[in-house]
């Protein structure tokens, strides 16, 4: 059905060294297809339907072409394209490389053969050969059977399937039962996302299971009253879980079909696929999962005679020209007699026939080794989906994984050893081997240094406004007095009900030396959430402007108006000294998370772990007096929190942008173009709008870009480098619960990945990829994040028991300390960066979005060609929120207002659409 494809070859190479006769072999070969019909077979169709038909000896002609030798020549052949509706299904080439040194190619379509088949071919050529070379002719035992008696016994064993009684019946009906729910696709430590079309390239690497090791296995098998094969499949099985592909495992394996003796010396295709499906749940014993296994292989073995192409057609799982259907997995044990060639008078030597067709994502076969003890072991891997190395990591993962099991098969499968010595201290320790030593110090300290050491210099511009170092401290300084004597300090929150401006800073910056935890609170939330904010969060006071008052009291608060010509006044009469006993372990702001899977919750950060965020974002990319870094992210979203900082604690200018411009793609480039901004923050979906717009490609003051809060697409991050190719691109990852980021990855204009990782830990950070076990899981594996180290937040405010469960404790850490679960889906690459894969969470529920028109016209205006949409919005941070995808089919249009409605009719009442 596919056409001509090298996918089902069999090829055979044997170099031939001595006095070669090449007309005999030539013969030889012509006899051997005369004997066996299925080699003179063709398979024209006639009106769609393909059937078979035999040619007689007299039509085949020769089967031997020669050659001068070339390599290339030789890896060719064994890629030959058969044509079956007209090509003989065997070829053979000679390639001479002098009198005496030959290559002999001989390949074998698999609609005519199988692996059992090269043995008699081999001893058939032979037998040919010898009487070739004398004269004559061969004399051999008649073939009881040719391929065609065996297809029409198959066709009349198995029945009608609407006859209940027959054999096809029953036993399509137990596969009917035993694959019902089968998992459509395992999830495999890929290295590339699967193509959309299967390329069949394939990749092997060998492997050995020891002699010590092969022994154990047959002991353990008579123990257990299982074949080595069902030990065999039984550790595939856990290897496979283990690496994330679940607990429902499907596993194909080859049957010989040779149910008779009288088809023992066939050439043909008998061989059947089997799916052994393999049940992990509840963490079995080794011992226990062999009982499982052996259970499902018997049933599956006394049911083997339906063909696997019919098993499919009937089953109708998902079709995908990606994958293999039912299973994506081959293990196979191979028994078959060796395929010798024996030519009088020459040394025949079967060598390397190129790599095998990947049919499989992966394929397992073990064989003994004649003459001594152990196994012999192969993997063939799809080039697509696996590198070399992986491949070779995941077939001495199997032998390690065997190992542990057999050791002990009274243990639980999930005990199992995966990673050798030198993985585990490569992912525990060198890849997280980022301890700095840094001194003790808190936000307003640090800034007061700073004030003092540059106090004449810009540190906020807003507009038309500016204020000095020694300005924006004094006036700070006032505020904090004031806070004091309201009842702000140490363990204690301040509310800032404030819009993007000058007072938003001075309020930051005042309840930090005030000693209180700052509690962000965007006017723009809806009213509900504002109202959970400040009751959850209890602040000694609440700090607003008379434009923000309204939104205040709504809430049931009582505002300090900071702008009120009493609050002034008081300030002004403020000359106490202040005198707060600020520690590092005091919360420096409280942000709330979203409450898109629950009730939002509020997130107490230390100073401790802010001042080490901002330490390493100096270190590693260095601000100057010259930088400009502008704040554009709410507030509510802690990536803010290194925008207000981190300018003020090295002495650059932090600029803000007007309140809502970080909506508005044009506004941005015009006021990083004539602010000369050097530094950014965008979320992904915001920087696909910026990039689009034309005056982005004019930001070239910029010299750093930071990307955060969703995942960076590899396209974008090649748009990106295609407007603003000088511009350095960061992408950053962290949570709420950590100090805004705890990995970084620096992209360039030369990267090529279909993914862009998410990076490696930062100073004094520990990041740690488990499994359900809290176990660390391999490079490549997907896993769950988790977070440790200096950065991690205090908890949740008020909310012991939630703490407890997400704030655990470490098994890696040997003093007794915390580590975050993120919820989040990651993996180690080779590199020793990671990969964000997702979230763990199904589903998320969708509270208190607000959609913006101008982010929904950005991010469609690429694609004006728009049906009926599926929108897909994310909350980047509380309060604010972006359109992160659409769904749509093909054809039509639907203009943004339209698709507004649609989406407004869709959403809970207090859901507003800009």
């Amino acid at each position: 059905m596919e056409g001509p494809s090298a996918t089902y070859n069999i090829p055979m190479a044997v170099r031939l060294t001595g006095a070669l006769d090449v007309a005999a072999l030539e013969a030889a070969l012509g006899d051997v297809v005369e004997r066996h019909e299925v080699l003179r077979t063709v398979f024209p169709s006639v009106d769609g339907e393909p059937h078979q038909h035999v040619l007689s000896a007299q039509e085949i002609g020769s089967l031997l072409t020669v050659h001068p030798y070339d390599a290339d020549a030789v890896a060719a052949a064994t890629t030959h394209r058969f044509d079956l509706s007209r090509e003989l299904p065997v070829r053979s080439w000679l390639f001479e490389q002098g009198e005496f040194e030959r290559v002999l190619v001989v390949v074998v379509h698999h609609i005519a053969g199988d692996g059992w088949s090269l043995a008699p071919l081999a001893r058939d050529v032979s037998v040919a050969y010898a009487a070739r070379v004398r004269g004559g002719v061969p004399v051999w035992e008649p073939l009881p059977v040719q391929y065609a008696d065996y297809a029409l016994w198959q066709r009349a064993l198995l029945g009608e399937e609407s006859d209940q009684g027959s054999v096809l019946a029953r036993q399509m009906e137990y596969w009917r039962g035993t694959l019902a729910e089968l998992p459509e696709e395992l999830a495999l430590p890929v290295d590339r996302a699967r193509p959309a079309v299967a390329s069949y390239e394939g990749g092997t690497v060998e492997f050995s299971v020891p002699a010590e090791l092969d022994a154990r296995l047959r002991e353990v098998a008579r123990a257990e009253g299982v074949t080595p094969f069902m030990v065999l499949q039984a550790a595939l099985a856990v290897l496979l879980s283990r690496l994330g592909a679940g607990q429902d495992i499907p596993i194909g394996t080859p049957v010989a079909g040779r149910t008779d003796e009288a088809l023992d010396e066939l050439v043909g295709f008998f061989v059947n696929t089997l799916v052994l499906r393999t049940d992990l749940s509840g963490d079995p014993t080794f011992t226990e999962l062999l009982t499982r296994v052996r259970e499902r292989s018997l049933g599956a073995f006394a049911h083997q005679d339906v063909p696997f192409e019919r098993l499919v057609e009937e089953l109708a799982p998902s079709r995908s020209m990606a994958r293999h259907p039912l299973f994506q997995v081959m293990l196979s044990v191979q028994n078959n007699a060796a395929a010798v060639l024996d030519l009088l008078g020459v040394d025949a030597q079967v060598m390397a026939a190129g790599e095998l067709a990947a049919k499989f994502d992966l394929a397992f076969t073990l064989e003994e080794q004649p003459g001594t003890d152990g196994l012999r072991g192969q993997l063939t891997f799809a080039t697509a989906l696996f590198d070399t190395d992986t491949a070779s990591a995941l077939a001495a993962r199997f032998v390690r994984v065997l190992a542990s099991l057999l050791a002990d098969p009274a243990q639980p499968v999930a005990q199992a050893e995966i990673l050798d010595a030198a993985e585990r201290h490569r992912i525990s320790v060198e890849w997280n081997d980022t301890a700095v030593d840094l001194p003790a110090a808190t936000l307003p300290e640090l800034f007061a240094a700073q004030a003092a050491r540059t106090p004449d210099a810009t540190a906020l511009a807003f507009g038309d406004e500016s204020l000095s170092y020694a300005e924006l401290d004094a006036r700070a300084e006032r505020l904090a007095r004031l806070l004091v004597t309201r009842g702000a300090g140490p363990e204690r929150t301040v509310a800032l009900v404030l819009e993007r401006s000058v007072e938003m800073v001075l309020a930051l910056l005042a309840t930090v030396k005030a000693g209180a935890a700052y509690l962000p609170v965007d006017p723009e939330y809806p009213a509900d959430r504002i109202t959970v904010v400040l009751a959850d969060g209890n602040p000694a006071l609440v700090l607003a402007t008379q434009a923000t008052a309204a939104v205040a009291h709504a809430a049931g608060a009582d505002p300090l108006l900071l702008d009120a010509e009493e609050t002034l006044a008081e300030q002004a009469d403020t000359n106490a000294a202040l005198e707060v006993a600020l520690r590092p372990e005091h919360p420096a702001y409280v942000i709330f998370t979203s409450g898109s899977t629950g009730r939002p919750k509020g997130v107490a950060v230390p100073h401790a772990g802010i001042v080490n965020r901002l330490a390493w974002m100096q270190h590693a990319y260095g601000l100057t007096a010259e930088d400009r870094v502008l704040q554009k992210t709410p507030f509510g979203f802690d990536v803010s929190v290194w925008e207000f900082f981190w300018p003020l604690l090295e002495g650059a200018t932090l600029v803000l942008a007007k309140p809502g411009g970080h909506r508005d793609p044009a506004y941005l480039a015009e006021l990083i173009r004539r602010e000369r901004i050097t530094v950014t923050h965008f979320v992904p979906s915001m920087l696909q709008a910026f990039v689009q717009e034309p005056a982005a490609a004019e930001c070239t003051d910029l010299r750093a870009v930071m990307c955060s809060g969703e995942a960076l697409p590899a396209d974008l991050r090649d748009r990106f480098f295609a407007v603003l190719p000088q511009v350095p691109l960061h992408n950053l990852y962290g949570p709420t619960e950590a100090s805004v980021d705890v990995t970084a990855w620096a992209c360039t204009p030369a990267d090529t990945g279909t993914s862009v990782p998410i990076g490696r830990p930062v100073w004094n950070t520990r990041v740690q990829v488990l499994d359900a076990a809290l176990r660390p899981v391999p490079v490549g594996v997907a896993g769950e994040l988790y977070l440790a180290g200096d950065q991690l937040a205090r908890g949740y405010l008020g909310r012991p028991a939630l703490t407890a469960e997400r704030f655990v404790a470490d098994p890696n850490s040997s003093r007794g300390e915390r580590m975050y679960r993120t919820g989040d889906l990651a993996r180690w690459n080779a590199d020793g960066a990671l990969e964000y894969l997702g979230r763990t969470d199904d589903q998320v529920k969708l509270r208190g979005f607000r959609i913006e028109l101008g982010e929904i016209e950005a991010c469609l205006a690429a694609h004006p060609a728009v049906a009926t949409a599926a929108v897909i919005v994310r909350e980047d941070q509380p309060g604010d929120h972006r359109l992160v995808g659409y769904v749509v089919p093909a054809g039509g249009g639907l203009d943004v207002a339209e698709l507004l409605a649609r989406v407004a009719a869709t959403l809970p009442d207090y859901m507003v659409p800009a």
